[in-house]
């Protein structure tokens, strides 16, 4: 989980140059120290995100999400650029847009080194978004156990905890075997039936949580969101925000999104 004062609170409302510079200190922490100056056509690329509205925290997770992949290889060899980390970072991003429901980006247009859209052209908006394709089932259900495994190791969850992750991870292992091969409504099942394990696991998470960490992962929420709040509905943002709190939760306790979607 992406912690720390300079992290908190930064959110969707940084101009793109101190952006750029809290993702280069980051990729920076994330080298043991090495420094990778993101200049040039890096530079670019992480104004990108930042036009984009990806969130600071969402975008240092997909770094995470690339670090750990490099890991997994063996032992590394030479520092890494930021631009390895960029399909890991825009997965992570749909996977937000996604969990949180905003199909939409728009820059943050307080920002003076972004510039307005084109109000004339009512479909500019929805043509911001680029869509990606998303992993197969079986490529997903791998990813969740490796996760999971990672979460049993870090030894920071409770031995009850122990026990629903042994469990999960056994269910979801039999269903691994059998995803190349589910069609139809069998697949439906399986997919209502990750859903399900996704919401067991967050419900037994935000309960293990005291007041003060809660009330810690309600702003940070409300921070990765308030680059969007103004143009939603209350409702809407009210579903935003559970969706964020619940991603948060999951970073908190080193926690897989099981759900499929």
């Amino acid at each position: 989980m992406v912690s720390g004062s300079r992290l908190q609170g930064a959110g969707c409302r940084l101009q793109t140059a101190d952006y750029c510079r809290e993702i280069e200190g980051y990729l920076c922490r994330k080298n043991d120290g090495h420094l990778i100056r993101i200049v040039g056509p890096s530079f670019d690329l992480v104004s990108a995100w930042a036009a984009q509205g990806v969130p600071l925290t969402v975008a240092c997770r997909g770094i995470d999400r690339y670090f750990e992949r490099y890991y997994a290889k063996g032992p590394r060899r030479r520092p890494v650029r930021i631009d390895f980390c960029e399909a890991d970072v825009l997965d992570v991003f749909d996977e937000w847009r996604r969990a949180t429901g905003l199909t939409a980006v728009a820059p943050d247009r307080s920002d003076p080194d972004q510039s307005d859209p084109d109000q004339s052209d009512p479909d500019q908006w929805d043509n911001v978004e680029t869509v990606r394709r998303r992993p197969s089932l079986p490529a997903h259900l791998e990813r969740v156990l490796l996760r999971l495994t990672s979460a049993r190791a870090g030894g920071s969850l409770d031995a009850g905890f122990d026990v629903l992750l042994d469990r999960v991870a056994l269910e979801l292992d039999v269903a691994r075997s059998d995803a190349r091969g589910v069609r139809g409504a069998a697949r439906q099942a399986l997919v209502g039936r990750l859903a399900a394990i996704d919401r067991e696991l967050l419900e037994r998470a935000r309960a293990r949580l005291d007041e003060a960490t809660r009330a810690a992962i309600g702003r940070e929420a409300d921070e990765e969101l308030s680059g969007f709040r103004s143009g939603m509905t209350a409702e809407a943002f009210a579903r935003a925000r559970e969706a964020a709190i619940d991603r948060l939760v999951r970073e908190q306790a080193g926690l897989p999104t099981v759900a499929f979607f």
